[in-house]
């Protein structure tokens, strides 16, 4: 399956993450978002691989969560990527790899990312549908508003429509 949307989706993903970086770094956590004002919840950092395990696994075992995606009760295997240019999703294996560092720096190690990653595991038909599809970014901004908050789904689901990006 064409993966048609992947520049528009990581492009939208670095607006937000940016807007995250910014609200931490200045203390700022208002941004205006289509003319509201919207405050940005705290983006949670991991540590280590292990941090990030014992996330995905409460992640996948929230009520709505398993309620939702039958792929939830399916286990997750967190390890670190060698490299440190992207995080991915195996989904032969369910195993989530993620770089520990980038010139020092723990870009990956951020619970945005890591919903991506959980948003591509909880695809039931990932051979049938592409990779950052509509289908992909509906279920990623459900599990960023339901995990993160409905504030940052906002300027994640507008941000993506701002950069051409289809969701259902």
């Amino acid at each position: 399956m064409r993966d048609s949307q992947r520049s528009q989706v990581y492009d939208a993903e670095m607006l937000v993450r940016g807007a995250f970086e910014r609200a931490d770094e200045f203390g700022v956590r208002t941004v205006e978002v289509l003319g509201s004002q919207v405050t940005l919840p705290v983006e949670r950092k991991f540590a280590s691989v292990e941090s990030v395990q014992n996330y995905v696994d409460r992640v996948l075992t929230l009520n709505w969560v398993a309620a939702q995606w039958k792929r939830a009760d399916v286990p997750v295997t967190v390890r670190a990527r060698s490299g440190a240019r992207a995080a991915h999703y195996e989904a032969d294996d369910a195993v989530l790899a993620v770089p520990l560092h980038l010139h020092g720096k723990a870009w990956a190690l951020r619970e945005l990312v890591i919903l991506h990653e959980l948003a591509h595991h909880l695809d039931a038909d990932h051979a049938l549908t592409a990779p950052h599809g509509p289908e992909f970014c509906g279920r990623y901004i459900e599990l960023v508003d339901g995990v993160v908050g409905p504030e940052a789904a906002l300027l994640l689901r507008t941000t993506m429509y701002s950069c051409g990006v289809r969701v259902l």
